[in-house]
């Protein structure tokens, strides 16, 4: 199929704004937001506007879009949205990057909601556009709408068919009202033509010959690269450095010392060695003297917070859901499950290190970053430059990889920081690798203490969760540190699996490490503690791990999202239908070869459904993951190509936390560097993967993190079917194994 294009900000401005005719729809993206513009577009334009269709008298249709593109290939499943609905040639579509306005635009990317969030609005506003287009068309004619048709980017009427273009029909489409949004008529989905089909990205050609432009790309006249020393303990400062050595280094321009605050600071600043390229500056910065006030979190170790763990799990906790009576029920249990599952912290290691680049002018500032959270990043290049927000501009380019690391601003902070005090240079701050393992945001370590009770016909009469972690909430606001709650197990705390007796209790770990969201956020470890306990249950019964899944989910019904009433709930017939389908698909009961087991497991989370089953094995203390078959349930599939390459992206990551992922601390510091001591899966080591995307005409969901939850139950529960051995910490070491 033919690709979509990206249309340059600036092309767009000197074609569009500066006088060419053309008709503009504006919606919001936002749905709160959408359903506010229906009501006020009769008293009122819906001004200001989200996001808007542009369609020139070349017959091209322009999509400005606030969401960031990651590799996620959301500048493609968005546009074919609008294509489908607007009635238009897929090569005719393009896309522009919204400029940064947060009065205007919803602009952050993340929890795997663009599509979900954006399918109705986008909807709507092709419809609209469609309409206004027929209604011009029509007027011209002398005919009645109803007997005109949108297709391939035209109008058509009568027979013989005559036809008008969109780009003929622009300037007077233009001078036609908006039609009312939340009435105007959606295309039937079963006349779809482009959504629901495999479209090829149209970003794909440029990544693959290496002219796609990411942040780290980012080149702008008279730039000098900046690379900061940063304290090696969490939270220390300088206390002072002599830069003499640094100077001396050839390309070195200069030596600033910086500071940053505030919770989504990641360091308290550093030193900042600037250059005229990243090679002097990396140098510049390993000659620099700094002594450090390293602060109390030189005695954080994760040896110590395994003990405050450990103590944790000797006190109650806080109760969080209590339903029947857990504690009498696993007291005279006749069998009795009990078992304890850790995750360590684990970095996001993006393929691009973390960069921004900074341009701080009297009159105004710009920025060049890879960002998921441009309004956040514009905000805080705002207060370091004392400029009004409106008069920064932010560019948002592609990123080489996001996993929730780049919805953070601390490194855009440094560079606004550092670009303050450079007397009007251009300034790009690049992180190292180094830099990246030791300065960034962490998956939260978490331990957990489960407790099981089965009756004598094999049925769960009991669950209780004890977990204790080092929270996000925590992290980010006083709020989260008072109240971590049930953020810390998602909708693990919605378990599908019938009891009369639940409870969950929660204690807080205290922690200088920085945390925040990592791929799939707390369903990473929800997924991996509930399915592999629920799978300890289902041999502790003498049953098929299956069978026992689907006969504890029961009957199909629709489960309240608990602590979130007003989420959308659980339903547990399409949580059985992916089941059903990996295990379909996978050859669930069949003969494997000797030394292979077989292993399930499957999570809610993003509004999705998501199974998979894994084939196993372990010879001389490794694993080999030979086979993961996938089942995924995210409603209507926009780009099912780009759904499956979504979920074998996640089943990577998943494994990579699963075999590999673990952060370390010592003194107040991240003990791993580089690849060479934090390793990741080889392609040796990945296995074969299977994605099957179910068929359906619910909303679309989340798909780009979903596809984790699963992946290291399912290798683990696979191990146990194989070996017998019981996997309850990650990553895998060869002890358990033994």
């Amino acid at each position: 199929m033919a690709i979509a294009a990206v249309v340059n900000r600036r092309e767009f401005l000197k074609t569009g704004a500066a006088g060419g005719v053309a008709l503009v729809v504006g919606f919001r993206l936002s749905p709160a937001a959408f359903a506010d513009q229906a009501e006020d577009q009769e008293k009122k334009p819906p001004n200001p506007f989200d996001a808007w269709v542009r369609i020139t008298p070349d017959n091209r249709v322009t999509l400005i879009l606030s969401k960031s593109e990651m590799g996620q290939g959301i500048m493609t499943a968005l546009p074919m949205i609008l294509a489908e609905e607007l009635c238009v040639d897929w090569k005719q579509v393009k896309v522009q990057q919204a400029p940064t306005n947060p009065k205007i635009y919803d602009l952050g990317t993340g929890g795997s909601g663009s599509v979900a969030g954006s399918w109705l609005p986008l909807r709507r506003a092709g419809a609209a556009a469609r309409e206004m287009l027929v209604a011009a068309a029509a007027k011209q004619w002398e005919v009645s709408p109803d007997t005109c048709k949108a297709q391939g980017g035209q109008v058509v009427h009568g027979n013989p068919k005559r036809y008008l273009s969109y780009g003929e029909l622009v300037e007077a489409a233009a001078k036609l009202p908006i039609p009312n949004l939340n009435t105007v008529p959606l295309k039937n989905s079963d006349d779809f033509t482009l959504v629901g089909h495999d479209t090829r990205r149209f970003e794909v050609r440029d990544k693959a010959t290496g002219s796609a432009k990411f942040g780290i790309d980012s080149r702008v006249p008279g730039m000098l690269f900046a690379v900061v020393a940063r304290c090696p303990v969490f939270g220390g400062k300088v206390t002072s450095f002599d830069a003499t050595k640094a100077k001396a280094v050839a390309g070195v321009r200069d030596v600033i010392q910086f500071e940053t605050s505030g919770r989504g600071a990641s360091t308290t600043g550093g030193v900042a060695v600037l250059a005229d390229n990243s090679w002097a500056a990396i140098q510049g910065r390993n000659a620099l003297e700094v002594k450090w006030e390293e602060g109390p979190a030189a005695k954080e170790s994760t040896a110590e917070l395994q003990k405050q763990f450990l103590a944790n799990a000797a006190k109650p906790g806080r109760v969080l859901r209590n339903e029947g009576d857990a504690d009498s029920a696993l007291g005279s249990s006749p069998k009795k499950v009990e078992a304890v599952y850790e995750l360590p912290f684990a970095p996001h290691a993006c393929m691009e290190p973390m960069n921004c680049t900074v341009h701080i002018r009297p009159d105004g500032a710009e920025a060049w970053i890879p960002t998921q959270a441009p309004q956040w990043a514009q905000a805080v290049i705002a207060e370091a430059s004392k400029l009004p927000p409106e008069k920064v501009i932010v560019h948002t380019t592609l990123m080489g990889g996001g996993f929730g690391r780049r919805y953070q601003a601390d490194f855009v902070m440094e560079a606004a920081q550092v670009a303050a005090k450079s007397a009007g240079k251009p300034i790009m701050v690049l992180w190292t690798r180094e830099d990246d393992m030791h300065h960034g945001f962490y998956r939260p370590a978490s331990y957990h203490k489960l407790q099981g009770a089965l009756d004598t016909d094999g049925n769960l009469a009991a669950w209780k969760h004890f977990q204790t972690s080092t929270s996000i909430a925590a992290k980010w606001s006083q709020k989260g540190a008072d109240d971590p709650g049930l953020g810390e197990f998602g909708t693990g705390a919605t378990i599908p699996y019938t009891t009369p007796n639940l409870r969950l209790e929660y204690l807080l770990a205290e922690s200088s490490v920085p945390r925040a969201w990592w791929r799939s956020v707390e369903h990473s470890s929800s997924g991996f503690v509930i399915e592999s306990f629920i799978d300890e249950l289902a041999a502790a019964a003498g049953q098929d791990p299956l069978a026992f899944r689907l006969k504890l989910i029961g009957s199909d019904r629709k489960i309240p999202r608990f602590g979130e009433e007003k989420a959308t709930p659980l339903d547990t017939a399409r949580l059985k239908g992916v089941l059903q389908l990996a295990a379909e698909k996978a050859g669930w009961g069949k003969p494997l070869p000797k030394g292979m087991g077989r292993g399930i497991a499957t999570f809610f989370s993003f509004n999705s459904y998501t199974a998979a089953v894994a084939e196993a094995s372990v010879k001389d203390g490794s694993v080999k993951l030979h086979r993961l078959v996938y089942a995924v349930d995210c409603g209507r599939p926009i780009n099912p190509d780009g759904v499956r390459a979504q979920v074998e992206s996640a089943a990577i990551y998943g494994l990579s936390a699963a075999l590999h992922d673990a952060i370390t601390i010592k003194d107040g510091r991240v003990e791993q560097s580089n690849f060479n001591d934090y390793q990741m899966p080889r392609i040796s080591e990945t296995p074969k993967t299977e994605v099957h995307v179910v068929t359906s005409k619910e909303e679309p969901t989340g798909i780009g993190e979903p596809g984790l939850p699963v992946v290291a139950p399912a290798m683990c529960n696979a191990i146990f079917a194989a070996t017998g051995k019981r996997i309850r910490r990650l990553p895998i070491r060869r002890e358990d194994l033994a």
